[in-house]
Formats: C-alpha cells, sequence, structure tokens
C-alpha cells in the first residue's frame, strides 16, 4: 500500500519584483484574486487533497503572510458582536491549527529546487507535494486532488502538466515523452527551459508537483542548471536514471500564470465571473468596453 501524500512544500520566498510597486509592502502571494489571497487558492487546493501539514518556505519581508495564517480574536469578536456569523465562517479557512503549519527561511535566491530543499528536514523518508501559489488552477475537481487520485495508481514521481505552445517551451521545464495514455503520460527525461527547435515536446510542467522522498537526496548534491540555479526539475529527471519512474499528469482544469501581470487580470476576471453576486455587473461593465472599442474602430 502506497503511503499517503499529507504534506505539501509552497515555495513562497520570491521578491514579487514583476508586481512592484505593491509587493515593496505586500507578499506578492496575499495579493487578492476578488476577494481571496492567492495562496488561499493553494491552501484551499490542498486541503481538498488530503493535505494535513503545510510547509512555507519564505525569505525576509513575508511577515504579512505567516500573520495571515494566524487566530484574529480582536477581529472574530467583533464580527461575532455584530452578528456577522457568514463572515466568521469565512474566516475559519484561515485559521490553522497549532503545528499544522511550519516557516523554512530560504536565504539565497537559488532556484525552486533550493526552496524546496530547504523544507527537507520536515519531510523525513515519504511522499510530499510541491505547490506553487502563482499557479492558480480553476477545476471542478481541484488539481492536486486529480494528481493525489493518479498517484495511487502509479506512485513514483508526478507532475502536473499542459500543452503549451512551441513559442513558449522556453519559460517552462518540458517532458520527454515515452508512453502517452491520455491523462498520464510516463517520461524518458525533462528538460529546463529548452529553445522551440531543442524542446522534446510541447508538454509543460506547470506548479503541482507529487515527489518520493529520493528527489531530496538528488537536491542535496546541489547540481546547478539553466540560469545557474538548482532547478527541480533537473532532481526529479535524476531519479528517472535511478528507476524511480516519472509521471506528468494532464489535468482537468484551466491553469492561469499569476505571477505574470496579463495572468493575473484574467484570473481576477474568470473568477469574478463564476461568482453569481458579481457575474452580471462585470458583463455589464465588459460589454460597454466591447462597445466604446467597436465604436472608435
Amino acid at each position: 500500500m502506497r503511503r499517503k501524500v499529507t504534506k505539501a512544500i509552497f515555495p513562497v520566498a520570491g521578491l514579487g519584483t514583476r508586481f512592484l510597486l505593491a509587493t515593496k509592502s505586500v507578499p506578492k502571494e496575499i495579493m487578492t484574486l476578488v476577494d481571496r489571497p492567492l495562496v488561499q487558492y493553494a491552501i484551499d487546493e490542498a486541503r481538498e487533497a488530503g493535505i494535513k501539514e503545510f510547509i512555507f518556505v519564505t525569505s525576509r519581508g513575508k511577515g504579512a503572510l505567516e500573520d495571515y495564517f494566524d487566530h484574529s480574536p480582536m477581529l472574530e469578536q467583533e464580527l461575532r458582536k455584530k452578528g456577522k456569523d457568514d463572515l466568521l465562517e469565512i474566516l475559519k479557512a484561515t485559521n490553522m491549527e497549532s503545528g499544522a503549519i511550519a516557516y523554512i527561511r530560504q536565504h539565497q535566491a537559488l532556484g525552486l529546487g533550493h526552496a524546496v530543499w530547504c523544507a527537507r528536514r520536515l519531510i523525513a523518508n515519504e511522499p510530499f507535494a510541491v505547490i506553487l501559489p502563482d499557479d492558480v488552477i480553476a477545476a471542478e475537481t481541484p488539481c492536486l486532488k486529480q494528481m493525489v487520485e493518479a498517484y495511487e495508481e502509479t506512485g513514483g514521481n508526478m507532475v502536473a502538466a499542459m500543452e503549451v505552445p512551441p513559442e513558449q517551451t522556453s519559460s517552462y521545464g518540458v517532458l520527454d515523452v515515452r508512453d502517452d495514455m491520455g491523462s498520464v503520460v510516463s517520461v524518458n527525461g525533462m528538460v529546463e527551459k529548452p529553445k522551440a527547435e531543442d524542446a522534446p515536446s510541447n508538454l509543460a510542467v506547470i506548479g503541482r508537483y507529487i515527489l518520493a522522498p529520493s528527489v531530496l537526496r538528488n537536491l542535496n548534491k546541489k547540481k546547478q542548471g539553466a540560469g545557474g540555479e538548482i532547478q527541480l526539475t533537473d532532481a526529479i529527471a535524476e531519479d528517472i536514471a535511478d528507476d524511480v519512474p516519472v509521471y506528468g499528469y494532464r489535468f482537468r482544469g484551466q491553469r492561469f500564470d499569476c505571477g505574470s501581470k496579463a495572468g493575473f487580470l484574467q484570473a481576477t476576471v474568470a473568477f469574478a465571473l463564476a461568482r453569481e453576486e458579481l457575474r452580471d455587473d462585470l458583463m455589464c461593465y465588459i460589454n460597454e468596453i466591447a462597445q466604446v472599442d467597436k465604436a472608435a474602430q
């Protein structure tokens, strides 16, 4: 019987420079899609997948992120006094039980692989998930839950994957596919940020992983890869040589790259339109803009 995946690492040490000036004082992960921070979407997805322990790899200046998951007695008392039980219920989603959440500092920006390696002592010898909050996925069944269900059949290592246009492969880790079984593909190898002409496929890795503890041992070698950073994809690919299988999982859902301004705005509109109480007003506004643009042309 395979060990259940109950721990997840959230690498959130980045400075969010693409969102300056906002991120000068606010961690990017606290920025909101409609009325929920990016990190809340990631936490909710992890909980749905059965994650019980949440490990955040942070850096200096992320105090607001840590405070977000703390209890707020004064706010709760005020809401209770005013009879705002619906808001109290919403607030519960931000609370973490004592001991369920841990924070590790990444002192140097040495890449995603290094960030995951920083949490090694809290993982021990068990499989674990990695979730990048920048990648927000709208799905009927949360992406990580889909992966956990597939992982129970395959074991090994599993990465979320999606097809991208060939000209975009240089922005992703790309899978060298061995066998395509539909939603699951077995993998010969992984190439980090290849040029279009060098890419083994257009199946790109995005920010969800279920990994064997052997990946942490590979990261412990601290090999530098693309960009001089310690790449997580390199450590996963190294497992293939040691006969630990690696699989890509084509998830069902829409992924938004909220690490970019365009992706963040697209996600904001999509999530707002999915809210019944916001949809009509927002659609009216969008239609008005479209009509003004059409008239101007």
